[in-house]
């Protein structure tokens, strides 16, 4: 499994059943990349995801939401570029 896997397949299943959740924001905002990877992630995906994710993070821990928003996206781009790489 590749780091940051889990955290992908349970953002694009929330998606795909339309839950708004930290996973499925992040699998939103990568979506476009996700598809052409192979994923099956769904074409409809919240507005400002961008948005919707930090708002989520701040109402949690408003102190650390800035951190812990930009180490989501790493482990995004992470996953990605690990996935870009096996297909």
């Amino acid at each position: 499994m590749r780091p940051g896997e889990e955290l992908i397949l349970e953002g694009i299943d929330d998606l795909n059943a339309g839950r708004e959740t930290v996973a499925s924001l992040l699998v939103s905002i990568g979506s476009p990349r996700l598809r052409a990877l192979g994923f099956p992630v769904k074409k409809q995906i919240f507005e400002q995801p961008e948005h919707r994710l930090y708002r989520l993070l701040a109402e949690s821990n408003p102190d650390s939401a800035h951190s812990r928003y930009n180490a989501l996206i790493r482990r995004l781009v992470s996953f990605e570029r690990s996935a870009a790489c096996v297909t």
